[in-house]
């Protein structure tokens, strides 16, 4: 429970923000694209951090790092609910991501070393919650505080919460051995760190930018080259920061498919749903998260079971039905449409997050457990990265998408409304008796109906992207996952 709280506060931050946006931008005078860097660079610090996490665990022991970057997060989250002007909380978050990124990495290594393997699906079941049912509850508890409090009330959350698990983190954890004469791989960590900085700033901005832009391609190509050399270099030193030889090894390269088709689609759904709500059907922040909500409940109820049931079965079966739930729900998704009842979406909310709540963690653990005991840091910061990356790429893939079909469908509708002759449109004809004033319905209602068709393309797309994962799943381990050894299964 103690890492619970850690891993839920650090994943929460990512979703929480983004309902806030608007609050922010209001309050600081701010442009679109100025506001945007408060998300923007907490997603490049903790993609710069992240590889360096199973290091700083080894070097300084696990126990200590967890509980600084405990405190140094609540520190950081209070100086950004203080900020006071857009600079500031730009540069507070950049010192929030840094524990942020940490967090996650050291609490499943830790988790790793003291949890039975025979028991490890439980405590991953329960562990899930903090993962994935954060940024499910995000929109609905950022709209509350931004509604009835102040956007302000999403930093301060974290305070309580970060004394009193660094208190329990303190009383409770073991302590565990520090490797005080491992060196660090800067090399190793230069190259990968700066591709990771590279590729996230690309796919952050390439919908601004311009996908074709030089910059955005000088960006994509200094990601490619700089994880070439990564890899030659990890290949050479005594002793990696991530050691790329635990890819030899096909259960845990499998697993990190599967989850980041299942986070691709997770946050696919959580971005673009709240915007049709909001947007299209004039929803409000709360309102918004609320109809998001039972999913968040859903996950939190299935995941402590199937990580029983992985215990009991492997992670074979749990995986393919979830997944095919999972894709099953977002393709039930794309009969969104402007006057779609609020039941329905909730219905494939529900389905989709039934699926991530039966599949996620058996897959992760699965994966994880196929590594040697000494990958298990190194794993961990991977499957963090995979979580991570696979969410910008499948968000700016699938943005790409609706940008474009938007612009098509725009001219599409455009050339079927005739202005003049036997076929003439009676709203135009309307329009044009009342001047510019009858422009304004006609403009709402044709864009509100092209985004609506633009976003069930995007689902129909996300969809058969995570159900192309069940055929994966047949390759996981079936049957119950033995207590002994530590050697990977090598295919």
């Amino acid at each position: 429970m103690v890492l619970i709280a850690g891993v839920f506060m650090s994943v929460l931050d990512t979703s929480i923000v983004n309902v806030a946006m608007p609050s922010m931008q209001k309050d600081f005078g701010a442009s679109t694209e100025s506001v945007q860097w408060i998300s923007t660079v907490y997603s490049l610090t903790e993609g710069v951090v992240v590889p360096a996490s199973a290091w700083l665990g080894a070097r300084f022991g696990l126990k200590r790092v967890y509980v600084w970057a405990l405190v140094l997060f609540t520190m950081a989250s209070a100086l950004c609910a203080l900020a006071g002007g857009l600079g500031s909380l730009i540069f507070f978050r950049i010192v929030q991501a840094i524990p942020g990124g940490i967090m996650p990495v050291i609490c499943q290594t830790i988790l790793y070393r003291i949890v039975p393997k025979e028991r490890l699906g439980a405590a991953m079941g329960l562990y899930g919650v903090g993962v994935v049912v954060a940024p499910a509850i995000g929109p609905a508890l950022g709209g509350y505080l931004i509604e009835y409090v102040d956007w302000r009330a999403i930093f301060y959350l974290n305070v309580p919460i970060g004394i009193l698990g660094a208190i329990a983190a303190t009383v409770v954890l073991a302590k565990f051995p520090a490797e005080r004469d491992r060196p660090f791989d800067l090399a190793g960590f230069a190259c990968v760190a700066g591709a990771l900085f590279a590729l996230l700033l690309a796919l952050e901005e390439g919908s601004s930018w311009g996908w074709t832009s030089y910059p955005v391609l000088i960006l994509f190509a200094a990601a490619i080259n700089l994880l070439a050399l990564f890899v030659v270099v990890e290949l050479q030193v005594e002793h990696p920061i991530l050691d790329v030889r635990m890819f030899k090894t096909w259960p845990f390269v499998n697993s990190l498919l599967l989850i980041a088709a299942m986070m691709f689609g997770l946050f696919v759904v959580m971005f673009y749903i709240p915007l049709f709500l909001q947007n299209i059907q004039g929803l409000g922040a709360l309102d918004a998260g609320l109809v998001l909500l039972p999913q968040g409940l859903v996950m939190g109820v299935l995941m402590p079971f199937a990580g029983q049931l992985y215990d009991r079965f492997g992670a074979r079966w749990l995986a393919i039905i979830g997944l095919a739930l999972t894709g099953s729900g977002i393709l039930m998704l794309s009969s969104i449409n402007v006057d779609i009842p609020r039941g329905e979406l909730i219905l494939g909310t529900v389905v989709m997050a039934a699926g991530l709540g039966l599949a996620m963690m058996p897959i992760m653990t699965g994966g994880l457990s196929s590594l040697p005991s000494e990958f298990s840091g190194a794993g961990s910061a991977i499957n963090t990265l995979a979580q991570r990356v696979s969410s910008a790429l499948g968000l700016a893939v699938i943005t790409a998408m609706v940008t474009a079909d938007r612009a098509q469908f725009w001219a599409d509708r455009s050339g079927l409304l005739m202005g003049s002759g036997a076929n003439v449109d009676p709203r135009i004809v309307q329009m044009q008796q009342q001047g510019q004033s009858g422009l304004i319905p006609l403009w709402q209602e044709v864009s509100n109906q092209v985004l609506a068709q633009a976003y069930s393309n995007a689902f129909v797309v996300t969809g058969c992207v995570v159900l192309a994962g069940a055929a994966l799943a047949f390759l996981l381990r079936s049957g119950r996952p033995t207590a002994g050894a530590d050697q990977p299964m090598v295919h």
